[in-house]
């Protein structure tokens, strides 16, 4: 993996950081380039947390980490937060946090505090041992910035005229939304257009296809192939039209990488899901699995993904696939994706439901 690090690490803390980060990933053979490269796989973006400076890769497959430093600890860390990921453009926040001011126990150097698009935060502390902590930044980091995306659609104009308007199953669907609402599952997109300037939002729309973000999804079989799910960006509590809010993924183009989607052809579709990869696989492997939902929260006692990997991408996918293929029963199997949220199978929306009612916790637990 060729990496790069651009922007000014103008504090002392910053320079530590980039020393020991760029020792530890050529100790592990990563080839560090002077400059970036259209196709450069990893960025290391040390910037300004008043005036976050973006890096505007050219290719999805390269992954941005954003560094910065705070005097201390924000009292809303992730409202804080949040919007200098945002406006750096990128994958990863990393805030390094002076151990003086640590609220946890002594002997702290520094808190380098990890900041997630899916809205993870979590901790890694460096003591003495400033190996073991680059170590860990390492293991953190790595697995993230090497990870596959699989979110580039292909949309078909061949939606056949009786489902213009949906069926029964894409009204459970937005049954399930409002359900989900009803819980507080479903926070409020976050509003790109609103925080990024006219240049970087359009960027992000070119890059990604993005038009917002927002967290959880949901889906339903349609038969043996197709499914229909929420699209991205959109509110899953007010699901309305097929095609822009519901749309029908009908496969999966692994030579080319692209999802595969049917559309009304007189409707402007918005993207699916990114995590359609992930119901993709699971429905084909498991008939017996009816419906999916992905939330915000957590489940006691359950099954855990071992890396938080992104979004979107094969290896967050393939390993909740694997829980599930490992799950007594596949068809109502709830798997916790680790810092993130849980995705649940069901043999029907109304069974996920009723499962979710009264035993999902908002607060995913961060580690």
């Amino acid at each position: 993996m060729d990496f790069v690090m651009v922007g000014q690490a103008d504090t002392p803390g910053l320079r530590w950081f980039r020393q020991g980060l760029w020792q530890t990933l050529r100790a592990y053979g990563h080839v560090f380039q002077e400059e970036p490269t259209p196709d450069i796989r990893l960025v290391l973006n040390f910037t300004n947390p008043s005036r976050p400076r973006p890096f505007r890769r050219k290719s999805q497959g390269t992954f941005v980490a954003s560094i910065v430093e705070l005097p201390g600890p924000p009292a809303d860390f992730l409202k804080t937060c949040y919007p200098i990921l945002v406006r750096a453009l990128s994958n990863l926040l990393i805030v390094l946090i002076p151990g003086t001011h640590a609220t946890s126990s002594d002997g702290i150097r520094w808190e380098a505090h990890f900041v997630t698009l899916e809205l993870g935060h979590y901790v890694e502390a460096c003591r003495e041992d400033e190996a073991d902590f680059f170590e860990r930044i390492y293991r953190r980091l790595a697995p993230l910035a090497q990870a596959r995306l699989v979110i580039n659609n292909e949309f078909h104009p061949d939606l056949p005229p009786e489902l213009w308007k949906g069926n029964e199953r894409t009204e459970k669907l937005k049954e399930a939304g409002r359900f989900l609402a009803s819980l507080n599952l479903l926070p409020a997109p976050f509003p790109l257009e609103e925080i990024l300037p006219p240049r970087d939002f359009q960027h992000v729309k070119r890059l990604y296809g993005l038009g917002g973000l927002s967290y959880g999804n949901l889906s339903v079989r349609e038969d043996t192939e197709r499914f229909w799910m929420s699209a991205s960006g959109v509110d899953k509590g007010n699901l309305q039209v097929i095609g822009r809010d519901i749309l029908l993924v009908k496969g999966y183009d692994a030579e080319r990488n692209l999802i595969l989607l049917s559309v009304p052809p007189h409707i402007e579709p918005r993207r699916v899901s990114v995590d359609a990869i992930e119901h993709w696989m699971i429905y084909r492997e498991h008939p017996q699995v009816g419906a999916i939902i992905h939330v915000h929260a957590w489940m006691e006692g359950i099954p855990v993904t071992t890396v938080n990997y992104p979004c979107g991408t094969w290896e967050l996918a393939a390993e909740v696939a694997e829980l599930v293929r490992q799950s007594p029963d596949p068809a109502r199997a709830v798997i916790g994706l680790r810092n993130h949220g849980i995705t649940v199978t069901g043999r029907d929306l109304d069974d996920i439901m009723e499962r979710l009612r009264g035993r999902v916790i908002p607060q995913v637990p961060m580690e």
